[in-house]
């Protein structure tokens, strides 16, 4: 009877065993639970553990090592190309998002005899080369294309992985986009400029997306007939940012139709070898007199940051808030107004660009100097929402409604109060743009009234442009562009704009972004029937970045 009693307490004293976990229970209550493998599981802050009595081991936090690096590619690259799906997705950071891509890019793309090679590896980072066969009902065509993958260390169990990311299987996919081969539901289009000529990416590369934008939008009216075609199919998070379906290949090329622009081959052609020497540069050119845009180029040819970007334009932005300030009294162009080294309100001290101040100055000085204050001190007599009306009402934007014949953003000036308010007048806080919408400001200011920009005549395909409720009075529109032919020939513009007078004006910008070293650099500008705005982000100051782009453009005139 003891021995049987002895042996029954013994078994109450072994831990239990939940759901594959062992319980350390003390006193009949669980203290701690502990993985099967792998020694345990560690305390985050390194703490040791009361019922083991051991520090926790610490997590690799290193940075992946050449063997790590070259084993992990391999693992995965080879498992891709066996077509071992699953072994490859476990290799990666999302095993889930990898196994719905690898799996399509067998069965929806149709991709087979698919041969990766390594190359040599920068770091963590190992390019390699595609090569393989799309084949769909009997029809087949060789794709090659080159690509990258990324090694990092799990942050919880420390072991190398490949960083997942859709453009890990083609560079083309951001992440929710699919490959999908098949008859194309849009037929292709053969886009041309207004002279008649061909527009091709090869030839001019910033066009790629807007060539996908135009085969979305007039592919099925402009008459062709669609082909079989590899395409990357746009998922939500792609959408949200304006991207279009795009074709990788083409296995039989349908006919397409003709779709015309109004974009200049000469301006075009300048405006892509512009931004070709300047790193993250884009520039829109447009006809201020009927909205017409001439050309639009990109560094980087993936995101159309041109038509689509979302970015803060900086004291480009004074070109609005002034027309504000003028029309309520509280500013007038040869009339001396305040630009203190610092002006606080809403809580927040803003500042000029090394703490400059202005005695004595007239506003158009410190518009043409671009000081800070002298807009941010105006903000007790404005209400929250009097900019979004003025660049609602006046400049036409903030509306989402612009219908350029390509997706677009045409700005966001949201109502903002206190301090965020006081930033948007300087074209902080909440106010984001980019170089087609800061193009129609200085077109606006041109022209007298907003003409909404478009790369497609609006007559062929019946849609209704966006239209501004009113027009500056005739006294602040003259103001306007006092201020801005000042600054393009004595002000922060004057280096750049130098020669094109005296039809002419501009504004410099330079936006503080979180994290960035320097700030991007905005530009905009208009001389005889051409406007035109650029920004290079991270360029620094935009009269000495963006501004020789612009100015290079204006300076060819006509287009």
């Amino acid at each position: 009877m003891g021995k049987r009693r002895r042996v029954e307490e013994r078994r109450k004293k072994r831990p239990a065993v939940v759901g594959g976990m062992i319980a350390v229970v003390v006193g009949g209550a669980g203290f701690g639970v502990y993985a099967l493998y792998g020694g345990g599981a560690a305390a985050d802050d390194g703490s040791t553990s009361a019922a083991a009595g051991q520090k926790a081991p610490r997590v690799r936090a290193d940075p992946p090592s050449a063997a790590e690096t070259k084993t992990m590619a391999t693992r995965f690259l080879t498992a891709w190309q066996q077509g071992k799906v699953a072994q490859a997705a476990a290799s990666t950071s999302d095993s889930a998002a990898a196994t719905a891509l690898l799996t399509g890019y067998t069965k929806d793309a149709h991709i087979t005899d698919v041969t990766l090679t390594a190359g040599k590896a920068g770091g963590a980072k190992v390019p390699f080369s595609v090569q393989g066969t799309v084949k769909y009902k009997g029809v087949s065509k060789p794709l090659t294309y080159s690509s990258a993958l990324t090694v990092v260390r799990n942050s919880k169990n420390g072991k190398a992985q490949i960083d997942w990311h859709a453009a890990v299987v083609h560079p083309d996919l951001q992440d929710g986009d699919t490959l999908v081969t098949g008859e194309a539901g849009t037929p292709p289009v053969k886009a041309v400029d207004r002279d008649g000529g061909e527009l091709t990416a090869a030839k001019y590369p910033s066009l790629e997306p807007v060539l996908d934008g135009l085969r979305e939008k007039y592919g099925k009216k402009a008459g062709g007939k669609a082909g079989v075609e590899l395409q990357v199919v746009r998922g939500k998070a792609a959408k949200a940012k304006k991207a279009s379906d795009k074709t990788l290949l083409a296995l039989s090329k349908g006919t397409p139709g003709t779709v015309k622009t109004t974009l200049s081959p000469t301006l075009q052609a300048a405006a892509e070898q512009q931004v070709a020497k300047t790193a993250r540069a884009s520039v829109v050119v447009m006809r201020p007199s009927t909205g017409e845009i001439l050309a639009v180029a990109n560094t980087g040819h993936g995101f159309n940051t041109a038509f689509n970007g979302s970015l803060a334009p900086g004291s480009t932005m004074k070109v609005i808030t002034s027309s504000l300030l003028i029309e309520k009294g509280l500013a007038s162009a040869d009339k001396v107004h305040p630009c203190p080294k610092t002006f606080t309100y809403g809580g927040w001290k803003f500042h000029n660009d090394d703490d400059f101040q202005i005695t004595g100055g007239t506003f158009k000085a410190s518009f043409a100097r671009s000081c800070n204050t002298a807009f941010i001190s105006q903000a007790p007599d404005l209400d929250d929402d009097s900019l979004t009306k003025q660049a609602q009402q006046v400049f036409g934007l903030s509306m989402n409604n612009w219908a350029i014949g390509v997706p677009s953003f045409d700005g966001q000036v949201p109502v903002q109060s206190a301090a965020q308010m006081a930033a948007s007048l300087i074209g902080q806080g909440g106010v984001r743009m980019n170089p087609l919408n800061m193009a129609s400001v200085a077109s606006t200011v041109k022209a007298g009234s907003f003409h909404q920009p478009y790369l497609v005549a609006p007559s062929v395909d019946d849609r209704t442009v966006a239209t501004a409720s009113r027009t500056m009075s005739s006294g602040t529109l003259s103001q306007l562009r006092e201020l801005m032919n000042y600054t393009a020939a004595a002000g922060t513009a004057a280096e750049a704009m130098a020669g094109l007078g005296p039809d002419y004006g501009a504004k410099t910008g330079s936006a503080e972004v979180d994290n960035q070293d320097k700030p991007n650099g905005w530009f905009t500008a208009y001389r005889g029937d051409l406007a035109a705005a650029g920004v290079v982000q991270a360029g620094g100051h935009g009269g000495d970045t963006a501004g020789p782009i612009v100015a290079s453009l204006l300076r060819l005139g006509g287009g």
